[in-house]
């Protein structure tokens, strides 16, 4: 099964960090992407342009530059890569994470034997050294389970997935949700009945820590995590009563004390 790498990156990321995501989907793979397509989101530094153009002499047609005049940020920059896409079949990827050796050949697998639409895993968080795993994001197996979490939390893993295309698209492609453009698109694909999996262990590492936590934090995302739960409430997604839950739980895990913050996200990862 033919399938293609959808990436995008911008200005902050760290050359360093892209090149060894380079090392991790091409050279370190059991099966190799047909083609990466690579989304730059705006003007970058010259130390980006240049790690780009060094894959790119080495990749030659198999690294697709889509080049966007400005920042629009991930949602629209990966609907823009979506459609430079070759084939149906999608994995995504962050410019600054490590795939592991064969994570696009378990997930082809899983399409090759399954009825499936999409298909994530979970992920390995490090900081630093990447040999050095502090925490696990698990994410539930079955369709049925996939649901019943999303209810509550992401049951995807957006640095791991692998989706139709044509699924994407059917569910209305990526929407702007500050904070959760990569969870809307879930809902809105489970409720155009495309059917879920997630293989049960690691198949990505990615960076995580204090900055990562920074982001997540603050009433400022806490606003626009209400905006997110009063959509799906919208939707019919969740019941009133999960909504004034969820809101409950996610609003305090914002506004506390970041150590707090911090026993709360390491108490869900383990």
């Amino acid at each position: 099964m033919k399938f293609s790498l959808l990436m995008s990156i911008y200005h902050k990321e760290d050359p360093a960090y892209f090149d060894r995501c380079m090392h991790s989907v091409w050279e370190e793979q059991s099966v190799r992407p047909d083609e990466i397509v690579l989304v730059q989101d705006g003007p970058l530094t010259n130390p980006l342009y240049r790690m780009i153009t060094q894959w790119k002499e080495r990749l030659g047609e198999a690294l697709v530059i889509v080049a966007l005049e400005k920042n629009v940020g991930l949602g629209e920059a990966l609907n823009t890569g979506l459609l430079r896409c070759r084939h149906d079949l999608v994995a995504r990827m962050d410019t600054d994470d490590i795939a592991l050796e064969d994570r696009f050949a378990r997930q082809l697998t899983c399409f090759e034997t399954q009825k499936i639409d999409i298909c994530s895993a979970w992920v390995g968080e490090f900081s630093g050294d990447e040999s050095q795993i502090v925490s696990y994001r698990r994410v539930p197996r079955t369709h049925s389970e996939i649901i019943t979490f999303a209810k509550k939390r992401n049951p995807i893993n957006h640095p791991a997935v692998m989706y139709k295309k044509s699924k994407i698209l059917e569910a209305g492609g990526y929407k702007t949700m500050t904070g959760f453009e990569d969870y809307y698109l879930w809902v809105r694909m489970i409720l155009s009945h495309a059917l879920f999996y997630n293989i049960q262990e690691p198949l990505v590492n990615m960076r995580a820590g204090e900055a990562q936590l920074k982001r997540r934090r603050g009433f400022a995302y806490a606003g626009h995590e209400f905006a997110f739960q009063k959509k799906l409430l919208s939707l019919g997604f969740i019941t009133r009563m999960e909504f004034l839950k969820n809101i409950t739980i996610r609003f305090t895990a914002r506004v506390v004390p970041p150590a707090l913050t911090r026993s709360i996200y390491t108490h869900l990862r383990h």
